[in-house]
């Protein structure tokens, strides 16, 4: 059994559609290996390294290259000539291509691929658009859309006063277990991105809901009381997954009667550009994003309309 397969990761297909895809099965295997081994990337990741080199080798496929010393910068070029006739995002090319030169690399580093062409290819630049967000009185329109009478209300509420009172991605909060959280003291432990943990505050109003929630309804809905197992549950007791924290939240968007679609991210953006708002210092709204990189969290900056509109009346010369 492959250590991918050990670990619950997907592996790239057994059966081989055509001799090429049969030829690069193998190099595609052992890269994934190595991202789950020596890496430690997140599963999602994994998933999406995976998807975009599944669609890289069948582009491989249709120009015949079987052999790795066949591969170019031409063929990668190819590549993103297909994906853009595809009319994909740019932000979507570029995350195909950083897979694609991953892949290249550890080809090369592995001494697999004699040149690192990967060196070679220019990461396309794409515009940094102004994350959406919502005015306070929104989000708090939001927060009251699960009314008492719903049979999932304190499971509901629980959830959107998380998402909102710690910026947490809708990956983290759907792989939450009860032992992650204290409520007494007033913080949940969250894993990012490559498995990093960070230590979150929570406010009055998240841990009232959440105590509410555990103290009900999650023992109707599973009989576990394990601390190891998941915080948020189905009607059937299952873990909640990213999509259903996502209609979930959208669901109570349009009850609320909020004018656009929000999803869990919304609320990440909210929580992050009303922190700002109110004072907060941009590492530590940082560390509690989990950003690995300040200028990632620079982007709120440029949402705080009224702080921009402030530092222009005070340093423009002509007001």
């Amino acid at each position: 059994m492959s250590e991918a397969l050990a670990v619950g990761y997907p592996v790239a297909p057994k059966t081989a559609v055509s001799p090429v895809v049969s030829a690069w099965s193998g190099h595609l295997t052992r890269f994934i290996n190595y991202l789950i081994t020596e890496c430690g990337l997140a599963a999602n990741t994994i998933e999406a390294y995976q998807r975009d080199l599944r669609s890289f080798i069948t582009e491989l496929d249709a120009q015949r290259a079987s052999r790795v010393e066949e591969i170019s910068q031409q063929s990668v070029r190819g590549f993103l000539v297909r994906l853009a006739e595809r009319k994909l995002a740019l932000s979507s090319i570029a995350r195909h291509l950083v897979s694609v030169k991953m892949f290249l690399r550890y080809l090369h580093m592995t001494g697999t691929l004699r040149e690192d062409i990967s060196a070679l290819l220019e990461t396309p630049r794409k515009w940094q658009t102004l994350p959406d967000t919502l005015h306070r009185s929104q989000v708090e329109a939001l927060l009251a859309a699960p009314q008492p009478g719903e049979p999932f209300f304190a499971r509901d509420r629980a959830i959107l006063e998380m998402l909102y009172a710690t910026g947490m991605r809708v990956s983290e909060l759907a792989g939450l277990k009860i032992r992650d959280l204290n409520l007494s003291v007033g913080y949940v432990r969250v894993f990012g991105k490559g498995g990093r943990e960070r230590i979150v505050p929570l406010g009055g109003h998240a841990i009232e809901s959440v105590r509410q929630y555990l103290r009900g309804l999650r023992g109707v809905l599973t009989e576990s009381a394990d601390a190891d197992g998941a915080l948020f549950v189905t009607r059937t007791g299952k873990p909640m997954d990213r999509t259903n924290v996502w209609r979930l939240v959208n669901r109570c968007s349009l009850a609320a009667g909020l004018p656009a679609p929000v999803g869990p991210h919304t609320l990440r953006h909210c929580f992050a550009t009303h922190m700002l708002e109110g004072g907060a210092d941009l590492r530590v709204v940082q560390e509690l994003l989990g950003h690995a990189d300040v200028a990632t969290t620079q982007i709120y900056t440029h949402v705080d309309k009224g702080r921009l509109k402030s530092i222009h009346q005070k340093f423009h010369p002509r007001q």
